[in-house]
């Protein structure tokens, strides 16, 4: 009986330090990029680079409603004025699943012209996107579009990777996964505090740059 009080007492400690590590890790990240991060239009600094991650896309191209988002937040930033080019990546590893083309068409049907779209076809995270971004492609001052719960773990990636870039949130609705989302988000930033101690490079160094949806 007593070593099974003894089990639980270690159990419950445990998790309230693995709690502790969570939230303090979380607060690390949004303390460190807070000032980064912009919700208005109008108080966004000019960048030349507008950076879209990729999220899920739909069996038919459809965009899922977080991807519509981050890129129709990204054109109105072009539209205002505050960035000249686009930068898209996202995943396409397989012929198959195409989050790249699907922002790339979307875009387009935007009005905005093909020949302001860099295409990242090996952005299969968020670390390989903000690494490539700076030491691929040479973005060296941008705008990353992303909701705010993923901002954070975005900029302190490109942060310790000594990228220029600040943030804005693409927040215009309330997303049916998005509980499950920042949950996961919270066991990503030990993944990405992980990537940074070790310098990681990316899956495929490669640039994939393609011209062609």
């Amino acid at each position: 009986m007593k070593r099974l009080k003894k089990l639980i007492i270690f159990l419950v400690i445990g998790l309230v330090m693995v709690i502790f590590a969570v939230l303090g890790l979380e607060s690390i990240f949004l303390k460190e990029t807070s000032s980064s991060i912009f919700r208005d239009f109008n108080e966004v600094p000019s960048r030349t680079t507008v950076i879209i991650l990729g999220a899920s896309v739909h069996a038919n191209g459809d965009l899922s409603p977080i991807l519509k988002d981050r890129v129709d937040t990204a054109i109105k930033l072009y539209k205002r004025g505050k960035v000249k080019n686009f930068l898209v990546t996202g995943d396409h590893r397989s012929e198959d699943y195409n989050e790249v083309s699907a922002m790339v068409n979307y875009l387009q049907e935007n009005g905005i012209p093909k020949a302001l779209i860099k295409t990242d076809h090996a952005g299969l995270d968020t670390y390989d996107s903000m690494y490539r971004a700076g030491k691929l492609f040479q973005v060296n001052d941008a705008v990353v579009v992303t909701q705010a719960f993923h901002l954070p773990r975005a900029l302190f990636i490109a942060n310790h990777l000594d990228l220029n870039y600040i943030g804005f949130a693409a927040d215009q609705r309330a997303y049916q996964t998005e509980y499950r989302l920042k949950q996961r988000e919270k066991l990503a930033n030990f993944k990405a505090l992980w990537e940074i101690a070790l310098n990681k490079k990316p899956t495929t160094l490669k640039a994939r740059l393609k011209s062609k949806n």
